[in-house]
């Protein structure tokens, strides 16, 4: 499984990418979203200095059916938006894959964490690049969930190993006193470190694909 981190231009249309760029020194927080028929539904969170001036250059977006105004305070406002062209929303479903939320806009640019099969994460960058928005990747990396696949004593061994320096450089502990630690053999307390990173690599490995996410390098390149 892949998780990767975009920050993505986003192009002229959606109601955030124009607004964020009018207010550059607002901050936007998307903190949920669900797409409709031909428009989607988002609860966001905005922090500015002009709280009224944003909500005014929201509401008479093209692009906005309704705004409607949760919680208000000096310089924080929290809204639920029905919009079109909910871009990013319509780019993940399209490529299957979750966005993770909350999205943060400012000045025009989305900083989107996805998590997912590989081919899914790189299908959601094709997604993008087909609407008009460039982005550059801060990361990409394999996500693995050993909590899913060890047991409670193999974890417990594990986090002695580890917190006493048994997997440091140089190391700082003996496989002997980590046993002792634990109250454990020395070869119970092998074989269950061997059973650990066994499970470990091998599930790192079997979701590892043979070639890496490619991501046109072109795109966020100055044209």
């Amino acid at each position: 499984m892949a998780q990767a981190r975009l920050n993505v231009d986003l192009p002229d249309g959606p109601w955030v990418g124009e607004v964020s760029r009018a207010f550059p020194e607002t901050r936007i927080q998307v903190l949920s979203a669900t797409p409709g028929d031909g428009a989607g539904f988002a609860l966001v969170k905005i922090t500015a200095d002009d709280i009224d001036g944003i909500l005014d250059a929201i509401e008479a977006h093209d692009t906005i059916e309704e705004v409607s105004v949760m919680a208000l305070s000096d310089e924080v406002v929290t809204v639920q938006i029905e919009a079109h062209a909910p871009l990013l929303i319509a780019a993940a479903r399209q490529a299957g894959i979750p966005i993770e939320m909350p999205v943060e806009i400012e000045n025009g640019v989305a900083r989107i964490d996805v998590t997912g099969a590989h081919e899914r994460v790189a299908e959601f960058g094709r997604m993008l690049r087909g609407v008009g928005a460039n982005f550059d990747v801060e990361y990409v990396q394999q996500r693995v969930n050993p909590d899913e696949s060890l047991t409670e004593r193999q974890r417990e061994v594990l986090f002695e190993a580890v917190e006493r320096g048994y997997y440091d450089v140089p190391r700082t502990c003996t496989l002997t006193e980590v046993a002792e630690h634990i109250g454990i053999a020395k070869s119970t307390c092998s074989e269950t470190l061997q059973r650990v990173e066994r499970t470990i690599v091998r599930e790192f490995v079997d979701d590892l694909p043979r070639n890496p996410i490619e991501f046109d390098p072109s795109v966020g390149a100055d044209t």
